[in-house]
């Protein structure tokens, strides 16, 4: 599924402040490597629903054993391998004889106890990585984890391996410490940077598992066709701590969602836990929602968080009208798209941006290979939209009383008139701070 940085920034999929990522949230990988990977995993979607689906596979059968996951490997284990072979050594002795490992214990200390740690350190990786080929068989795992097990039993199959795999590190003796220790640096380097790579795969898979598992995240149904689709029973926002669930439908009859509602209402809010449910069925994940069927999309667009650019000279507005055009150039292709829209020219006055907002409307709703959903606080454009019979209405009630809002962030079919903008302006002090002056 293709996707550009704008909307990975706009569904915070990505931020600056990693925190309030979608990344951070789902990030319970053991090792930095295994967090790289994730994010390698996280930023490039599935195009092909056999992808897909192999991906939901691994993770189901990784929710199935992620209670016998092996925690002797950490991330100061892989730390320890990784110096092992950047680190300056002598030559690290091969010998069986007990009085060559006592002349390099005395004569290279330094080094003989990094030797010692460091195959202490590996014996637990390899232990470790035994653990986790007999936790999948060949016959039942999927075709995702099946080719990563074969490569790690590949690249153990080895007698001094298999000897490492039967040893407590901390009763080896040193002649045979350090003949591990010598064939570990000379012999089997280019072995453990691949293991560590496939342990790297199985942390991001593991920790993608134990996000579904935690969060309570379902599977979604994806369906090949050639029509957009999106069916979504108790939708909600996977960074939020206390959501509001939301039952979304589009489909290529009503392909066209005119969203309205005051401030913090929840209409930014629901148009990103639509992008980043759709966006996690792409990965392979689980997504928040009691159910979810969709069509397998093309791509992803967003116009959420647009800014000015004084180095170039350029400003909000034109800037919004760039990211329209080329939303256009990209979805007039005959793929499928998902289109989500926040607040259109906010950069002009409110006449210019109603005429503007109309024809950028009127003009998508052409467009039926692809979904559309657009808030707005301009509701005055919506009666003149109506006479489309492939757009449909929702918004989001907000009530006061006693100058205190209530939101219920629930949504109702029709368009809101709401207008509560100078009210939190004084509930907030501000006019009375202004008077003040």
């Amino acid at each position: 599924m293709e996707i550009d940085k704008t909307t990975y920034y706009d569904l915070s999929i990505l931020n600056n402040e990693e925190e309030y990522s979608l990344l951070h949230r789902i990030n319970f990988c053991i090792t930095s490597g295994g967090k790289e990977r994730l994010q390698h995993l996280l930023t490039h979607p599935h195009s092909s629903l056999q992808r897909i689906q192999q991906t939901q596979s691994a993770l189901k059968q990784i929710i199935g054993v992620a209670d016998l996951w092996p925690l002797q490997i950490t991330n100061g284990t892989i730390l320890v391998l990784e110096k092992f072979y950047g680190y300056p050594f002598g030559k690290i002795p091969n010998s069986h004889s007990p009085v060559s490992a006592l002349l390099y214990r005395l004569f290279d200390a330094p080094d003989y106890r990094l030797v010692r740690y460091t195959v202490g350190h590996f014996i637990d990786f390899l232990q470790g990585l035994n653990k986790l080929q007999q936790l999948f068989s060949a016959d039942n795992s999927s075709a995702l984890l099946s080719g990563i097990i074969a490569n790690i039993r590949k690249g153990m199959k080895n007698d001094l391996v298999q000897q490492m795999l039967e040893c407590d590190a901390s009763k080896l003796p040193p002649a045979k410490m350090l003949r591990f220790g010598h064939y570990l640096r000379y012999e089997f380097k280019r072995d453990a940077e691949i293991l560590i790579d496939l342990f790297h795969d199985l942390d991001a898979l593991y920790s993608m598992a134990v996000a579904v598992k935690k969060f309570n995240l379902h599977f979604p149904v994806i369906i090949e066709t050639k029509e957009p689709v999106i069916q979504a029973n108790g939708l909600y926002h996977l960074l939020l701590q206390t959501p509001v669930a939301y039952d979304i439908t589009l489909n290529p009859q009503t392909n066209f969602l005119f969203l309205t509602g005051a401030n913090m209402a929840g209409k930014s809010t629901l148009i990103k836990s639509v992008g980043c449910a759709v966006y996690l069925a792409h990965v392979g994940m689980g997504v928040p929602a009691q159910s979810m069927q969709l069509s397998l999309f093309d791509g992803l667009l967003s116009n959420i968080q647009v800014h000015d650019n004084i180095v170039k000279g350029e400003s909000y507005f034109f800037n919004e009208v760039q990211r329209i055009k080329n939303t256009v150039l990209k979805i007039n292709d005959g793929r499928k798209w998902l289109v989500l829209i926040d607040e259109l020219f906010k950069g002009t006055n409110i006449q210019d941006a109603m005429h503007c907002s109309t024809a950028v409307i009127k003009g998508l709703l052409k467009i039926k290979n692809s979904l559309f959903i657009l808030s707005t606080h301009l509701y005055e454009i919506g009666e003149d939209l109506k006479a489309y019979p492939n757009i449909s209405f929702r918004y989001f009630e907000t009530t006061a009383d006693n100058e205190q809002l209530y939101f219920s962030y629930q949504l109702k079919e029709g368009i809101s008139n709401d207008r509560f903008g100078y009210l939190i302006l004084k509930r907030e002090k501000v006019v009375d701070l202004l008077d003040n002056l």
